[in-house]
């Protein structure tokens, strides 16, 4: 990097971060090293390289160009000491978990967390010896009483999948720390735009990137960013061995949507504010659960830890799931697909898409409803959101 970048704000940060113009050519646009190996010059570079003693390339498993101008880009943003580019979300958390946990550890996790990061816990690494418990963790109390003398990391969603529930990440880092585990944020829904968790004592941070940070809701990608040297030597070596890496063209891309992450979210969450506000009002909706309205039960907490409430929403309607399923099937502008942080609005209904998997009981107890509708806004106008909204609402009886 030719200039100290984290003395600018964040969105000059993410215009420049991992953006320098190429050093040998000056291309100001990144470079896209398409290559699966690199050549040495002779085999005493070569042996250096593979014993850790000359920085450079072997080959893009372990490392590659484009790719580490990602893991600079975003790692940058979120203050951490470095970034792991992942294939997915789910293989960053996979990764994570690899480096983290043994058999016989315990986790404690966010009760509506992302449904299959949730299942793969309770499904998979439970066949490994890992013990999970979930529960609210907007519940510090809950959190507390959850955590035991095995429990090796809580792993938190904030806000949390789909219900918008906020933790308070410090109380967290201090519950974590007291309990001699680790602190996990996905800070996905976020972004570190709105939401920086190292600052507020996470020890490692994860992303699906396929979300906000891509934006163009072209790719599937996910990223891993711990906070210092010493979580990271843990996590490097197992996400080589896993094979978790992104390919260069996957790290091209979404370092072309990452310019723009700034201006999205921002957009993004300018419409949702609106969109809120009009949902809280209309006579069909029962509820909605939005960090920027007041009615949010973490208010507070949402001005004090994040820069702005975010662009997804949760909202229930009273005529429950058979209500829904006419609104969604009703709406025009909006897509019905499940993913989030695009530049165009999606709605989807968790309890029969994105966390189906979850049995119905452990779904109702982290605050699913079957009627609940979870919204990402994009950047159209929010006019025509709303316009939409109201088309869809009139086949409603």
């Amino acid at each position: 990097m030719a200039h100290d970048i984290k003395k600018y704000g964040l969105t000059s940060q993410t215009i420049h971060a991992g953006q320098y113009p190429d050093p040998t050519t000056g291309a100001v646009a990144p470079p896209l090293y398409q290559t699966s190996t690199f050549a040495f010059k002779d085999c005493e570079e070569g042996a250096a390289r593979f014993a850790g003693k000359q920085d450079g390339y072997i080959y893009s498993r372990m490392g590659n160009p484009t790719v580490a101008r990602l893991e600079e880009a975003v790692s940058t943003l979120e203050g951490g000491f470095c970034g792991f580019a992942t294939g997915s979300g789910m293989a960053a958390l996979n990764t994570t978990l690899f480096a983290l946990l043994r058999s016989g550890d315990h986790v404690v996790g966010t009760n509506s967390v992302y449904g299959p990061s949730r299942m793969v816990l309770e499904r998979d690494w439970s066949g490994f010896g890992v013990e999970s418990t979930f529960v609210d963790t907007s519940d510090a109390a809950a959190v507390e009483a959850a955590m035991r003398p095995n429990t090796k990391l809580l792993f938190i969603e904030t806000p949390a999948n789909p219900t918008m529930a906020l933790a308070d990440i410090e109380e967290m880092s201090r519950i974590a720390k007291k309990s001699g585990a680790l602190l996990l944020v996905d800070n996905t829904f976020a972004t570190p735009i709105l939401q920086r968790p190292i600052d507020l004592g996470a020890d490692v941070v994860m992303h699906s990137m396929t979300k906000f940070i891509n934006g163009a809701t072209d790719v599937v990608a996910g990223m891993v960013v711990p906070a210092t040297e010493e979580l990271a030597r843990r996590i490097r070596p197992k996400h080589y061995y896993l094979g978790a890496c992104m390919d260069p063209h996957q790290a091209w891309l979404v370092l072309r949507g990452f310019k723009t992450l700034a201006l999205r979210v921002r957009a993004s969450q300018e419409n949702a504010v609106k969109v809120a506000s009009y949902l809280e009002e209309n006579p069909h909706v029962e509820w909605v659960r939005y960090p920027g309205l007041k009615s949010h039960p973490q208010h507070a907490l949402a001005a004090r830890q994040m820069k702005g409430p975010g662009a997804l929403i949760s909202f229930c309607l009273k005529g429950g799931l058979d209500a829904g399923r006419t609104l969604l099937d009703n709406v025009d502008l909006m897509t019905l697909a499940v993913s989030l942080g695009g530049i165009e609005t999606l709605i989807q209904h968790p309890s029969s898409m994105t966390h189906a998997a979850m049995p119905r009981e452990e779904r109702l107890q982290a605050g699913i409803e079957d009627g609940l509708v979870r919204l990402a806004v994009g950047c159209e106008d929010s006019a025509d959101i709303i316009a939409d909204f109201e088309n869809a609402f009139s086949f409603l009886r």
